[in-house]
């Protein structure tokens, strides 16, 4: 059931793929865009129809191992299918389903796109339904994968675009380990992240900044200081 079902969707993406559009997605992709350049809406109405045809015969294990195949072998557009398909899955999201996805980025993610799909249809799920808590994600910060380390501050923006309640000090105590992070995607993720949070709670943001400015990488500071006033964010400059 599983080859089939890889085979089928691997079919209809190589069957819409468009070279106008791979020529357009590549320039947002350094580390390359590997995906079949399909029209967005079209994609998304297919992936809504297999979700119809296939609920009463997928199971959220049976998901969860056609991701894996898709995310072994798939491109870019298959990765994409198979978060969507286990988020139509949502009420039966359990620990195991965070173990699985998070295997998924030591062979399958590799790009800061499809890290921030993860993060906005399932992460932030996981921890808004409390399947999960902040010690299970803090369990990624020493991985190998740079976009599983990302994933940590893009699914806790996520989380706060859905609860606008994330407290500061937990979520600063989380993310603090990968202040020294060479990553520039991470450190991107964490900025944003900060940014949010200091729009309102700003002394505790503005005293973290404080903290990090002179060690941190430069596009912590930069993106979490973006919404400030031009002259007030050079007090978070690093000392020469």
């Amino acid at each position: 059931m599983i080859e089939k079902k890889f085979k089928e969707i691997r079919n209809f993406c190589e069957e819409n793929s468009e070279p106008q559009i791979i020529k357009k997605y590549q320039k947002y992709f350094k580390e390359g865009y590997d995906g079949y350049g399909i029209d967005n809406k079209l994609f998304k109405s297919q992936t809504e129809s297999w979700i119809g045809q296939w609920k009463e015969e997928m199971s959220i294990e049976s998901y969860l191992d056609l991701g894996d195949e898709l995310m072994k072998n798939g491109r870019f557009e298959e990765k994409q299918v198979a978060i969507s398909f286990l988020k139509s899955n949502r009420k039966d999201f359990s620990k195991e389903t965070f173990w699985r996805v998070g295997n998924w980025f030591d062979y399958g993610i590799n790009d800061w796109a499809t890290t921030d799909v993860l993060c906005m249809l399932v992460l932030s799920s996981l921890l808004k339904d409390k399947v999960i808590e902040y010690e299970d994600l803090k369990t990624w910060i020493n991985s190998n994968s740079e976009w599983k380390r990302r994933s940590i501050p893009v699914a806790l923006t996520e989380l706060d675009k859905l609860t606008k309640n994330l407290k500061p000090i937990e979520t600063i105590e989380l993310i603090e380990p990968l202040m020294l992070d060479n990553s520039e995607y991470v450190q991107k993720g964490i900025g944003t992240l900060l940014r949010g949070l200091w729009k309102k709670h700003p002394s505790e943001i503005e005293e973290f900044l404080m903290k990090w400015k002179d060690q941190c990488g430069r596009l912590i500071i930069q993106y979490s200081t973006e919404k400030m006033d031009k002259e007030y964010r050079k007090k978070f400059r690093k000392k020469k």
